[in-house]
């Protein structure tokens, strides 16, 4: 049996999968009261994301009905990144650790004694077979898809897949690729673009103007993502033919959201007006709240090392101001309308937004 989202179960709402500011506690919620959970795996181990399922599994005890079609599989996004894993680069690296010293210096960190690492693991073997495990009932990308066999084995077992799409051709390379839905993420969205042909940031269109373009290139469910933080917001991607909303600035500032204290409170503050995309904090371009690092080494820099090596340089820098109180090199990641963030339920935003898909 195969589960299709659009078919069976009916829910327009999707939560964004958040890596660092949500777990399964949040996914749950927001399924509880009618939208659909996510949760991001980019950030976590295999056996960390286990512990995620299982605990979501056992959130949505009584919740979920043992009768449907739909039964066997994990009423549940997980979220995956599938991009390919850079070579080191000494030189670079080196250069952008002379250029944080100052930094480093600020806060008596040795930049000679931060070891490089990942950051973020794409998709691979391990996380296959645990979503075979415990199937959940659609797996999503962002930057592509992974490699084609493992497309196939997913499908296989019944699993919708879904990507992240930022221009009508990448949306079109999905839908050619075995994507079940394609995510419209516009300019406007928080967090990683998932952008994965082009490098090209003036590609990139805001989400009315990508959705409509998007729906009319590909014959598969378009998902609008980017900006869509109100009832209003969702009733305009609905008029113009979207399948389903992912909302996540809207959810950061929930009570079942694991966002920080400061990134709350930058979220629930006027600076919030102010983001912009940048590499300064993974190595790819995606949008934030606009802080002091940011606007002293430039959002964009080339000279950050490549996604998502540059994670490792600020891990010593964010943990040191972050103890002060200070949100300077935080990713502060939000959309670019944070207007409608509030201190409420995951189900009261959700029943909320719901109010705009009648």
């Amino acid at each position: 049996m195969h589960t299709s989202f659009f078919d069976i179960h009916q829910r327009r709402l999707i939560q964004a999968p958040m890596a660092g500011s949500q777990n399964h506690g949040l996914a749950a919620a927001v399924f509880k009261a009618g939208g659909w959970g996510s949760v991001p795996a980019a950030m976590l181990n295999a056996e960390q994301l286990q512990s995620e399922m299982l605990a979501f599994r056992s959130a949505l005890s009584g919740h979920w009905a043992s009768s449907t079609d739909a039964a066997s599989f994990l009423p549940l996004n997980v979220n995956f990144f599938c991009h390919a894993t850079p070579l080191s680069m000494p030189e670079r690296e080196s250069s952008w650790r002379a250029q944080l010293t100052k930094y480093f210096a600020a806060f008596g960190i040795d930049p000679q004694a931060i070891p490089a690492g990942p950051g973020r693991e794409p998709f691979n073997e391990e996380s296959l077979k645990l979503v075979g495990h415990f199937k959940p009932a659609v797996v999503s990308f962002h930057f592509g898809l992974p490699k084609a066999e493992w497309v196939k084995q997913l499908k296989a077992w019944g699993l919708q897949i879904w990507s992240s799409a930022t221009t009508v051709q990448e949306a079109q390379w999905l839908a050619q690729h075995g994507a079940d839905a394609v995510i419209a993420q516009g300019l406007e969205a928080g967090g990683h673009r998932g952008m994965f042909l082009t490098e090209d940031l003036n590609s990139q269109l805001g989400t009315m103007a990508l959705l409509p373009q998007v729906i009319k290139a590909v014959a598969v469910p378009v998902i609008a993502a980017g900006g869509i933080s109100s009832p209003t917001a969702v009733a305009a991607a609905k008029a113009l033919g979207a399948s389903a909303v992912q909302v996540g600035t809207a959810f950061l500032t929930s009570h079942e959201a694991t966002t920080s204290a400061l990134h709350r409170q930058a979220l629930l503050s006027a600076s919030a007006q102010d983001t912009a995309l940048t590499n300064l904090f993974s190595g790819r371009p995606a949008r934030g709240i606009v802080n002091k690092f940011m606007r002293e080494m430039g959002p964009l820099n080339p000279d950050a090392p490549a996604f998502p090596l540059a994670t490792a340089f600020l891990a010593p820098l964010r943990s040191a101001a972050e103890a002060q109180g200070l949100s300077d090199y935080s990713p502060l990641w939000s959309g670019q309308n944070a207007s409608d963030c509030q201190a409420l339920s995951a189900a009261d935003i959700t029943h909320k937004l719901l109010q705009g898909w009648p």
